[in-house]
């Protein structure tokens, strides 16, 4: 490695210098002391206890999970649906929400039988506004610096981009939950007692207290997803190297079609290629010392960049790799034109399901690098979370009754409704009684409503009518997650990451992505490090030390 690490003794000997400078002001001028973001660090306080975990005592899976992290599995839809809440959790009043979305608009709620099925269940009007992927950033710094009292009741913060002073956007305005979820606190919501520890502490604290509600997500994080059998033809073998990977990538393109696809932003999906090389993505890792070492300084990571250089000048991504949108690299592959993509585990679903494919979707093993077996991304638990905008006792109460809802658990009658809507209107029954979406549920349902993406139960792996497809992604998490490469970093606070985390990243990103491109040599990236480094990276290390010393 060519990083250099700072050790425990170096921080502490460099503590006194990092109080003065971080005392200094970098925005929000007149703010006060724990506005300016100095509360949001977890080091010396009194760290509240994570909610009490209490397992949901629904359908037992079929294919069992592994405390390393192999999600459980259902090779059939549950015949008995359980209820997980005991009452409606509502009292008429108006709940306004926000989240990010993945899908088109919805319907207004008066014409739109899915929205007025949901609010009849949970006893209020929800008022939604739903943000487009594209859009959240730019949204988000609106409601951020805006007047507090027009916040949404409930508001969904995305893990897809670093917000700028998140923490400290989350301390001033929502709600502290830590006495309400808190220990044995969370038993009064048993979907959220639900939720597995991991998601919360990769959710993590602020400030030494608990904001938000975390989305759990599986341990598998950003995927090379393959057309398997476009794969198998070009010679993809298990066991296979880095060098096999090229050749097989290269033997799979020509003509209009291409082995790798990569959307925008994706730096030619170096999510995965890192893994393999043994390192996560732009992350960190932590020594037993609890120093903390930035991956853009490890020397794998340089290594993997050359890699990615070589399979794009042999030809193998699609010539459209840095410009286009994931949505419609998706469609790419679906109709064939390139082989993989990379996109989150948790997107599997939909690819079992599109409509007319002709191809099998498998998520890829890693290669080995230099006799080294590769591994898979690990990802953060907590796909963003949800916070409560402050508010009386009572109508925190009541908000998080909804949440606590909408985070009802696969096998439950709860979960059916807000995942597929009302039989017989949304869905009718398959031969395993799994749910079939008709046509008013393609358009009516939690993708366009994204309900899900402001409370969820923990995920299960399930594909309607497909338990072959259940068995082989269960099979590959059993080989592939205990090697998971985690960014240390999760659920760790920053001030300096939260100022300047994004145009930092854009930093390293841009350059990354111009060196794979050819725009850029390669030699480039030590001074990019460098600078990186300069601006923030090692402010960064200390306080993510810290941080991970006040955790553990």
């Amino acid at each position: 490695m060519s990083s250099t690490p700072l050790s425990r003794r170096a921080l502490m000997r460099t503590a006194a210098v990092g109080a003065v400078a971080i005392a200094a002001p970098v925005g929000l001028t007149g703010c006060s002391t724990e506005s300016r973001g100095d509360g949001v660090s977890n080091a010396g306080k009194k760290l509240a206890p994570w909610p009490a975990y209490k397992a949901f005592a629904g359908p037992k899976p079929d294919l069992a999970p592994t405390a390393e992290g192999v999600q459980p599995g259902y090779t059939s839809y549950p015949a008995d649906l359980a209820r997980s809440v005991s009452r409606t959790p509502g009292d008429g009043s108006t709940v306004k929400v926000m989240s990010v979305s993945f899908g088109t608009p919805p319907k207004p709620a008066s014409a739109n039988k899915f929205w007025q099925a949901v609010e009849k269940a949970l006893g209020v009007k929800i008022e939604y506004t739903v943000i487009s992927q594209t859009d959240y950033q730019k949204k988000m710094a609106t409601v951020m610096a805006g007047d507090p009292g027009e916040l949404p009741d409930i508001i969904n913060i995305f893990s897809g981009f670093a917000l700028p002073r998140e923490a400290q956007f989350v301390q001033r305005r929502a709600e502290d939950l830590t006495p309400f979820l808190s220990g044995d606190a969370v038993e009064d919501y048993p979907n959220l007692a639900n939720i597995p520890t991991h998601a919360w502490r990769d959710m993590g604290r602020i400030g030494g207290r608990i904001y938000g509600i975390p989305l759990e997500r599986p341990l598998p994080g950003s995927t090379l997803w393959l057309n398997d059998e476009y794969f198998e033809d070009a010679g993809m073998k298990e066991g296979w190297t880095d060098q096999d990977f090229a050749a097989v990538a290269k033997k799979g393109t020509g003509g209009k079609k291409y082995a790798l696809g990569a959307a925008v932003g994706s730096v030619f999906g170096d999510g995965f290629h890192s893994a393999a090389h043994g390192v996560h993505a732009r992350g960190w890792s932590a020594k037993s010392d609890g120093t903390f070492l930035p991956v853009v300084a490890d020397e794998r990571y340089k290594q993997m960049l050359d890699f990615q250089l070589g399979l794009r000048k042999a030809g193998s991504y699609h010539p459209d790799a840095t410009s286009i949108s994931q949505i419609d690299m998706i469609a790419l592959y679906y109709n064939g034109t390139v082989g993989s993509l990379q996109d989150g585990f948790g997107g599997y679903l939909p690819k079992f399901l599109e409509r007319g494919r002709k191809y099998t979707p498998a998520p890829a093993l890693p290669y080995s690098v230099g006799g080294t077996p590769g591994g898979i991304v690990g990802a953060r638990r907590s796909f963003g979370y949800t916070v409560v905008k402050k508010a009386k006792k009572e109508r925190v109460q009541l908000l998080l009754r909804i949440l606590d809802y909408l985070a009802a658990p696969f096998g439950s009658k709860e979960w059916e409704l807000v995942h597929y809507g009302v039989e017989g209107t949304h869905f009718t029954r398959a031969e395993d009684g799994s749910p079939e979406p008709n046509a008013l549920g393609q358009v009516e349902n939690n993708t366009n409503l994204p309900l899900k993406y402001l409370a969820e139960g923990p995920q299960a792996l399930f594909v309607p009518g497909m338990p072959d497809a259940v068995k082989a992604l269960h099979a590959w998490q059993v080989k592939t997650v205990p090697h998971a490469v985690r960014n240390a970093s999760y659920g760790l606070q920053s001030r300096t990451y939260t100022d300047r985390g994004t145009t930092l990243e854009t930093l390293l990103k841009d350059t990354a992505t111009g060196i794979i491109a050819g725009r850029t040599p390669l030699s480039e990236w030590d001074a990019t490090v460098k600078t990186w480094r300069q601006r923030g990276g090692d402010r960064m290390a200390e306080e993510f030390a810290k941080d991970y010393a006040a955790n553990n």
